[in-house]
């Protein structure tokens, strides 16, 4: 049985204990010091408004009130004027914590009901992923730079077609809610035009098609496709994206995607690329906040660093193992929002995604 199950909650608020703690320090202050602190008792309920309700720091002032009231009777060199000045300065500074508090409490339930919208919104443009298609197994992560929702601008998308697997992984210029509208017209593009366009140049056209048509100027669309072909290969298209790296038994390496285009929004023209997709072979796409976050000293985190967790480890583990060690690169903040696509060839025998 918990101890504390029939506790009135505010015996157990840090705050209320902290200003009562407070308002008793400048009590025993005042009887031992030549300066007069009454009117600093109400310091006592701004405390406790930074940290909790303001129902309980108008507890807190009250009593802080109270305690004003007994201990400045005991202060002989109080006159009238003077002792009615520190009682105002009490009842002045309570009334500012309460009203501190008030609003303090309304902009964090403002907060939590956006953070819900956010999510929600995080959830209908981040479909779940399946762990396997076929032969290929597949797993992913996103990982927001917001510290109160799973909410930016980083895209990734997988679709079983008659052409293969196809994937789109992509970064959307800026952030928050605007950015999230971007990747939803981005997906929506994607979902539509990836059962019927021949190859992933042709469908990175045709997202750019609808893409420029919805956007600013001003916005744009980092985006890599890959599409992996029972024939052992897997054809990429890059629109201004971090190329992917591929890890098989020649170890691993960053894929040539061809020359440089410009990002969707921007009338793209990707070149197809094809490369060997070996069996047990591994590719990660990713979005650029994995590769150019850097620590307290400038430096770059090292993808090629990671090579070994990334081969050897369980597709959700190797991408968990990668996050921890991201996190643990920026000191545990990271300042650009991340999405992780980890896909391999399941053909070799004895080979499972989740292994």
């Amino acid at each position: 049985m918990n101890p504390s199950a029939g506790t009135a909650p505010w015996v157990r608020d840090p705050g209320v204990w902290a200003g009562l703690s407070l308002v008793l320090l400048v009590a025993v202050l005042d009887r031992v010091s030549l300066v007069g602190l009454t009117g600093g008792f109400g310091i006592g309920a701004l405390v406790t408004a930074m940290i909790s309700t303001a129902r309980r720091t108008a507890g807190v002032a009250v009593f802080a009130l109270l305690a004003a009231l007994v201990a400045g009777g005991f202060v002989e060199e109080y006159g009238p004027p003077e002792y009615a000045i520190r009682i105002l300065i009490c009842v002045v500074l309570g009334a500012l914590a309460v009203a501190s508090a008030e609003t303090r409490e309304r902009r964090e339930a403002r907060l939590r009901r956006l953070t819900v919208i956010a999510d929600a919104a995080q959830r209908a443009v981040l479909r779940a992923s399946p762990d396997r298609i076929g032969r290929l197994g597949l797993a992913v992560r996103y990982v927001s730079a917001s510290e109160e929702a799973s909410i930016g601008g980083d895209l990734y998308e997988i679709a079983a077609t008659p052409f293969g697997v196809r994937v789109i992984v992509g970064d959307v210029r800026g952030k928050g809610l605007p950015a999230v509208q971007t990747a939803a017209s981005v997906l929506g593009a994607f979902r539509q035009a990836a059962t019927t366009a021949p190859d992933p140049a042709v469908l990175a056209r045709q997202v750019d098609d609808v893409i420029s048509r919805l956007i600013d100027d001003e916005e744009f669309v980092t985006a890599v496709f890959a599409e992996f072909r029972d024939d052992g290969t897997v054809a990429l298209a890059n629109c201004g994206h971090h190329p992917p790296m591929l890890l098989d038994s020649d170890g691993a390496r960053v894929l040539d995607t061809g020359e440089p285009t410009p990002p969707l929004g921007l009338f793209p023209d990707p070149e197809l690329v094809v490369h060997p997709w070996r069996p047990g072979g591994r590719l990660l796409l990713y979005t650029d906040g994995l590769v150019e976050a850097r620590d307290e000293d400038g430096e770059f985190f090292s993808l090629e660093g990671e090579a070994n967790l990334l081969a050897k480890r369980p597709l959700p583990a190797a991408l968990d193992g990668l996050v921890a060690h991201l996190r643990a690169h920026v000191g545990g903040r990271v300042a650009d929002d991340v999405a992780l696509v980890l896909a391999e060839d399941l053909t070799r025998a004895g080979v499972r995604a989740g292994r």
